[in-house]
């Protein structure tokens, strides 16, 4: 490992990614949705047991994300058509979903960003939620 650089922190990693990305709000995910988007729920299954589904929202682990949403990929998801679709990726509160959307940018996903605040943030601005149907 080369010492020329000290080691990154993930705060400021995080706050690196940010800065290649057009976060949205919720409002704006939803707006994106409905114009065509795919929002994509990254989540793990307890939480969306416990608080619910965004209607219409791709559920993909966190684990499998590259491999379902690269449209080049052997295990893409039906979804993911084309390297110009417009995906949002939330997690549970916008952290982690920060680094997944730069990743699917690393793959030539360019329009790929996350959600501030994730899952909560939708919940808490009245957005739509759904039961998950897995209890």
């Amino acid at each position: 490992m080369s010492t020329d650089h000290p080691p990154l922190g993930i705060d400021e990693l995080l706050d690196r990614v940010r800065l290649g990305l057009d976060r949205v709000t919720p409002e704006q995910a939803h707006a994106i949705a409905g114009s065509g988007g795919l929002l994509v729920d990254t989540r793990y299954a307890a939480l969306r047991e416990r608080d619910g589904l965004v209607p219409g929202a791709l559920v993909v682990e966190r684990n499998e994300l590259e491999w379902r949403l690269d449209p080049q990929g052997s295990h893409r998801a039906p979804e993911a058509v084309s390297h110009d679709v417009r995906v949002v990726v939330f997690c549970n509160e916008g952290y982690a979903s920060s680094l997944a959307a730069a990743s699917l940018r690393q793959l030539g996903l360019r329009h790929a960003t996350d959600l501030i605040g994730g899952f909560q943030a939708w919940k808490a601005a009245g957005l739509p939620v759904e039961e998950s149907g897995l209890s």
